[in-house]
């Protein structure tokens, strides 16, 4: 089953997964520090909660596969298509490890596919070249390094 992904970015955690617990009729599948993701089944959604600065916008939009090859196969169709993408690459981030690929839509929102290959203890694992890491799921990064077509493994990847 795919399913699409909807990452908003919220000003406080718990309020909010309390208003979409309330709203979608279901508890959340995972809660960590400043994270929090709903899994709902009717209709097929990934609601992804991220704490921070600019609650109440998006943070980025994806789809859910089953399976690393369709990863694969999507980029590779999106790539195929002329559409700047960032490679497939293996990260982890929003406490999952995942194969994934980016894309931008014309207004600059960030898309991923991806297929979560497992959990993590920690929000992102993405190296920076000055030592430090860089931040899950910043859609600001992730559209510039999707406009400058940035490689696999760069500091772009998360969610």
């Amino acid at each position: 089953m795919s399913r699409v992904q909807l990452a908003l970015n919220v000003s406080d955690i718990d309020e909010a997964v309390a208003f979409y617990s309330r709203l979608l009729a279901t508890e959340p599948a995972k809660v960590r520090p400043g994270y929090a993701n709903f899994a709902v089944a009717d209709p097929p959604l990934k609601l992804v909660l991220i704490e921070g600065e600019g609650g109440g916008t998006l943070n980025h939009l994806g789809v859910e596969v089953e399976t690393g090859d369709e990863v694969i196969a999507t980029e590779a169709r999106l790539a195929g298509e002329g559409m700047a993408t960032t490679g497939v690459d293996d990260t982890t981030c929003c406490y999952a490890a995942k194969t994934e690929t980016w894309v931008n839509d014309p207004d600059g929102a960030p898309w991923e596919v991806y297929v979560k290959t497992g959990d993590a203890e920690q929000m992102a694992t993405t190296a920076l070249p000055d030592g430090g890491t860089a931040s899950c799921c910043t859609p600001a990064a992730i559209r510039a390094s999707v406009a400058a077509g940035a490689a696999p493994g760069s500091a772009s990847g998360c969610c």
